[in-house]
């Protein structure tokens, strides 16, 4: 079957969808990342706290709770990054096994071939590989930063204390942005389940999926108790 063929299979709708999916996940990501002035994100404020982190780490004696920190990121990088790999490898094997697409579409009453299922399906599977490849970037950038916070002088008048303080701090920054955008890339994974359900589920997946990130980085409580920063 060519390409057009297969192409034929879909509506106008599921391309819809798809287009609607896909374009929620990155305009949803360019939002929190360049956020209105008068109203950060979740993930600026938290940026602004890691700077203010390091600025303490400086001064702080022992740095035991510092290092500590930093380990328990890296775990929780390193959970997200087998998870997703575990989530793929299931993903691939349902798609190798058309026998077990087939009872999966009569299962959900869906009249289509299994052709169809193993394309929602790599829809699925292309969202959890890029956030993969966000949490191991990740995972490696938090490493970095241990190695410029276990740098950065005890003496806080070492002219360089500050200066690698703050180097740390901006590649822990990019860091949680990795993992941040792996995060989303999951979420909209879980939305993109819907599209074995119809298009107009998709598009409700999408729908809701962007609602619930759009509230916990712009309207949650704990982006106000984040914004209560003076005294």
């Amino acid at each position: 079957m060519d390409i057009f063929s297969r192409l034929s299979l879909f509506t106008a709708l599921d391309m819809l969808a798809v287009a609607l999916l896909i374009g929620l996940w990155y305009g949803l990501g360019w939002m929190i990342e360049h956020p209105p002035a008068g109203h950060p994100s979740v993930s600026r404020l938290m940026a602004q706290y890691r700077r203010d982190w390091m600025a303490q780490f400086v001064t702080r004696t022992p740095r035991i709770f510092d290092a500590n920190i930093i380990d328990s990121l890296r775990q929780g990088t390193a959970f997200f990054v087998s998870a997703s790999m575990i989530a793929i490898g299931g993903g691939v094997a349902l798609i190798g096994n058309s026998e077990r697409l087939e009872g999966l579409a009569r299962d959900l009453t869906l009249p289509v071939p299994a052709l169809v299922i193993e394309v929602k399906i790599l829809l699925v599977i292309l969202f959890l590989g890029n956030a993969l490849l966000k949490f191991v970037w990740a995972h490696r950038l938090f490493g970095y930063c241990s190695i410029l916070m276990a740098a950065v002088p005890n003496d806080p008048n070492d002219p360089q204390a500050f200066h690698r303080a703050g180097q740390a701090a901006e590649v822990n920054i990019t860091a949680a942005k990795s993992f941040n955008r792996g995060m989303r890339s999951i979420y909209y994974a879980l939305g993109a389940l819907a599209w074995l359900l119809g298009p107009l589920a998709l598009i409700g997946g999408a729908v809701i999926t962007t609602g619930v990130l759009v509230r916990r980085e712009f309207l949650s409580e704990s982006r106000r108790v984040m914004m209560q920063r003076e005294v």
